[in-house]
């Protein structure tokens, strides 16, 4: 994993957050299933750290259960364990990355996020985030904040976003790996397809699409610059919309064979 650091070092104590809570605010405003609290991680009841499930192997069969009791509802029959814990890993990487990518696009601020920041509430769609530090351009009215790491401009600024993200992820990732049964290069394509997909889905509801596309594409080239993220976004124009292909494979087909996802790689 390549880090990326400007300037100077994380501060240890945790930053107010005021800088990033407007990119926050719209993510609820735009899509109220997901909701992101400028707060400390929760451990009570319903609340799991990310910590936690990078370390507490109780912690993640918890979670995993969630999914299994969710599979059964959503399914009608059990699925099987590592699809389960793909699905978990999916329900948890994809609106945690959007805590990172919604700032950049919106804000062109980067949080710094390390698994002790975040925790998550499955069971309502809730996460808290306490970033550490956030990185920004030096045109950035925050720029002088304390807790503001300049970034000379914005190819630095996406080194930033990727940096930020991969740390986080990580170590999560290490967790799951043997309950989904897949090698590092597979998870990591995971994770890329929710990187993409998240802000994809939301630049829809912000109406910028074109930019997310082209912005997500310089993001995640797919070369050596963006590792350990796996393959490029791939968008592409077919049949009057945008689509693309995901770099990774969902397994949804294990549980409904005859309704591949619209991005699905075994369908192309």
């Amino acid at each position: 994993m390549t880090a990326h650091q400007v300037g100077q070092c994380p501060p240890p104590a945790a930053t107010d957050s005021r800088s990033l809570q407007g990119s926050w605010r719209r993510l609820t405003e735009l899509f109220p299933d997901l909701r992101i609290h400028s707060a400390a991680p929760r451990t009570d009841p319903d609340w799991t750290t990310a910590a936690a499930l990078a370390t507490d192997p109780a912690a993640l069969d918890a979670t995993i259960a969630f999914d299994e009791r969710l599979g059964l509802k959503l399914y009608g029959a059990p699925t099987r364990p590592d699809v389960t814990a793909g699905f978990s890993l999916h329900r948890y990487a994809w609106p945690v990355a959007l805590a990172f990518t919604l700032p950049w696009f919106l804000e062109r601020r980067v949080p710094v996020l390390p698994v002790e920041q975040i925790s998550i509430n499955r069971a309502d769609g809730e996460l808290t985030a306490r970033p550490l530090a956030f990185h920004c351009l030096p045109d950035d009215p925050a720029a002088s904040h304390p807790d503001a790491l300049v970034a000379p401009d914005r190819p630095a600024l996406d080194t930033a976003l990727r940096a930020a993200l991969a740390d986080h992820l990580a170590p999560v990732l290490d967790a799951f790996r043997p309950r989904v049964r897949r090698g590092p290069r597979t998870l990591w394509a995971l994770v890329t397809d929710d990187v993409v997909d998240g802000l994809w889905y939301l630049s829809t509801l912000l109406d910028e699409e074109p930019r997310a596309v082209a912005e997500l594409t310089a993001l995640l080239p797919g070369d050596a610059s963006s590792a350990p993220f796996v393959g490029a976004p791939g968008f592409r124009e077919e049949g009057g919309h945008r689509t693309r292909t995901r770099v990774s494979c969902c397994l949804f087909y294990t549980v409904r064979p005859t309704e591949p996802c619209f991005s699905c790689p075994r369908s192309k």
